[in-house]
């Protein structure tokens, strides 16, 4: 049976349609996430979490942030879901296979 993992998007279009400023800013996010980690993750210093990663979906920089980072440390959980918040950005949800998610992180 194939495992399922939730996953927010964080999507770099505000609510009033406008593109989220500085242009980096999915990459600044990742990166300030960079430290929380699944135990015995095995990425190099300069890499991102793969549960909080920058990505483009259809020409829009977006962060996707994978779900059980919310049971793996809270506070980050909330940091996420209130940047977004703060600064009005569109969010989803999605379900995909923990095998997609895998790949799509490395």
């Amino acid at each position: 049976m194939t495992q399922q993992v939730e996953q927010f998007i964080i999507h770099g279009i505000t609510n009033t349609g406008r593109r989220f400023r500085p242009s980096d800013w999915a990459e600044r996010l990742a990166g300030v996430m960079s430290q929380f980690r699944p135990e015995g993750f095995r990425g190099g210093p300069l890499s991102y979490s793969p549960y909080v990663t920058p990505v483009n979906m259809d020409g829009v920089r977006c962060v996707v942030v994978d779900a059980r980072l919310r049971d793996l440390e809270p506070l980050a959980w909330r940091f996420v879901c209130n940047f977004a918040s703060d600064n009005d950005l569109k969010t989803s949800s999605r379900v995909i296979d923990k095998a997609v998610a895998s790949a799509s992180s490395s």
